[in-house]
């Protein structure tokens, strides 16, 4: 496609004031007052001829074919003028061409999608900073390329329809980034490497008391039998079940930081899943949002996390609201043994966490629970922030309320005897192993 440039109108537009004063001064020579206007005309379709054609120019856009939600990525776009043999051909190429490209819905340009590129050597390339904002199909739909002739009055345009499609997964870079070293990290203080003894419920042998060990662990009995005093070890219980419960609906669906609330906490379920996995015990995932969405097959071992992963994936975002009851009950009758429940959730009113708490209580009969909620760091800000105008106070007031109200349904669910966890969202993986840690080494699994 060729089209004149904003310098060509412009050009052409000044010399209208002259056509017309000598269209009234002179009528006899009125046609002397178009030569300006069929110079330009002439010009511009010189400067178009000159320019490269469309046709040499080869738009090739490279970037990933699958990353994690929330974590960005570089698309790169290569502009290059070919001749037909595929060659690079640099003769006459312009100085530099404009690229721009049509994005989907689901990615997030951290700066300008449209750039001016120089061209050295009849090539050049515009890299583009893109997050994904949810998980599913995003796409790069088309690339646009434009210059400019020699000099500068008419544009060479080149349209491609790339229909690119990258597949935005549950961000999974923590895991690799931080498992291991989590993994490692618990080893050193004997919880994983020697899983078999350790703080536990079962028995494993006497041994003699040295310093540093609990007092209560001695058996009083046998050490006045060997006069020597000595000691219980126990086994530290594995195959223990975690259950990762996701809550889909409305209310988690919306951003935090730009990425929904419920792929960050996929994200923290999976890291805890990879060192509980790890650790010997076993993990399944469930998700729900009015109803039960999903639910995974319970596995155990280091190659069921593929298992989890793929189920995560698979999570869809709801946009009604979260029935805990149906959920909370229908995920209760599954399971046939006591099992950590780790529930990601979050609650805006004060109906939907009285039915939770409901809900909860009867899981507390034979379940141990953990509730996961991601600190608000933005409604915080508005609540503690210095107001400029009476609608800022009003905001104020609301998000002041929200937080109170957040805060009695967690001190309930502490009562109740459910385990909180409260965090940013940025420190929720970590934090929950940490938390995972301490219950198993409390032997409360």
């Amino acid at each position: 496609m060729i089209y004149p440039s904003a310098r060509s109108v412009v050009l052409t537009a000044l010399g209208a004031p002259a056509a017309l004063v000598i269209g009234v001064m002179m009528p006899q020579i009125w046609y002397v007052g178009l030569v300006w206007v069929v110079l330009l005309v002439m010009l511009t379709a010189l400067d178009a001829i000159s320019a490269k054609p469309p046709s040499s120019l080869k738009l090739e856009l490279e970037a990933p074919p699958v990353t994690g939600v929330g974590a960005p990525f570089i698309a790169t776009v290569h502009a290059r003028f070919v001749r037909k043999d595929g060659s690079v051909s640099p003769r006459g190429a312009p100085r530099g061409v404009e690229i721009a490209a049509a994005l989907g819905d689901r990615l997030d340009p951290s700066g300008s999608r449209r750039a001016f590129v120089p061209m050295v050597g009849g090539q050049a390339a515009f890299d583009m900073e893109l997050t994904p904002n949810r998980r599913g199909p995003a796409e790069i739909a088309s690339i646009w390329a434009r210059w400019q002739g020699p000099l500068g009055l008419a544009w060479a345009q080149k349209h491609d329809q790339t229909q690119y499609e990258i597949a935005v997964t549950p961000d999974i870079s923590p895991i690799y980034d931080e498992g291991v070293q989590l993994f490692l990290r618990d080893a050193a203080f004997g919880l994983i490497a020697q899983i078999e003894r350790g703080e536990g419920n079962e028995f494993e042998a006497l041994t003699e008391f040295q310093t540093g060990m609990d007092k209560r662990a001695i058996d009083w009995k046998q050490s006045a039998r060997h006069l020597e005093l000595l000691a219980k070890e126990y086994r530290t219980e594995r195959n223990n079940h975690i259950v990762f419960a996701l809550d889909a609906g409305r209310t988690m669906c919306e951003p935090i930081d730009g990425v929904p609330r419920i792929d960050r906490a996929i994200t923290g379920a999976l890291l805890t899943a990879y060192v509980a996995l790890k650790a010997g015990d076993r993990a399944s995932l469930f998700a729900f949002a009015g109803r039960p969405m999903l639910a995974s097959p319970t596995v155990s071992g280091a190659k069921g996390f593929a298992t989890i992963q793929r189920a995560a994936g698979a999570v869809d975002y709801g946009a009604e609201e979260s029935n805990y009851t149906l959920a909370l009950t229908s995920l209760s009758n599954q399971l046939h043994r006591r099992s950590l429940i780790v529930v990601f959730t979050d609650f805006a009113d004060p109906t939907s966490a009285e039915l939770m708490l409901r809900a909860t209580g009867r899981m507390l009969q034979t379940h141990l629970v953990l509730f996961v909620i991601m600190r608000d760091a933005e409604l915080a800000d508005i609540a503690q922030g210095r107001p400029e105008d009476p609608a800022d106070v009003s905001r104020a007031v609301a998000a002041s309320a929200l937080l109170r109200e957040r805060a009695i349904v967690v001190a309930r669910l502490r009562r109740m005897g459910a385990h909180v966890l409260e965090a940013p969202h940025d420190q929720i993986g970590t934090r929950l192993v940490d938390r995972y840690v301490t219950l198993k080494r409390r032997s409360l699994l």
